[in-house]
């Protein structure tokens, strides 16, 4: 049993909480995968902006988002099926996830943006093949 939101705790995360349950509600698996692709560039991209402007709790809290996404998106990979592709993504998303706690030690944006940038090629190959 889920336990209930506490409306006036937290308005911004009550409000990301109920934003990602419509979204994902209705999703099937290629939509959520693509939203997860999303939601983690944009947690690299906040990440970023929050190690330029010194703000070490949004910081943390993208960097745990993005880290927690790429774990999901390894972790339910099908090997059986997916074959070369599926282990060729999960040595991908945990390399990704590498470079992400490596750069969560220092001051430089960049990392980030450069995991960001190879995300957005890669959902745009899964975007590209859904289509197909």
């Amino acid at each position: 049993m889920h336990a209930p939101l506490r409306l006036g705790a937290n308005p911004a995360a009550t409000y990301r909480t109920i934003d990602a349950v419509g979204r994902t509600a209705a999703a099937d698996p290629h939509q959520l995968i693509e939203l997860m692709y999303k939601e983690c560039i944009a947690a690299l991209r906040a990440a970023a902006f929050a190690t330029e402007k010194k703000q070490a709790t949004v910081k943390s809290e993208r960097i745990a988002r993005a880290t927690a996404i790429l774990f999901a998106l390894e972790s339910n990979l099908d090997f059986e099926r997916g074959g070369e592709v599926s282990r060729t993504l999960a040595t991908l998303y945990h390399g990704l996830r590498t470079q992400i706690v490596q750069a969560s030690i220092g001051g430089d944006p960049t990392p980030f943006r450069a995991v960001a940038d190879d995300l957005e090629e890669i959902a745009g190959a899964w975007s590209q093949a859904r289509a197909a």
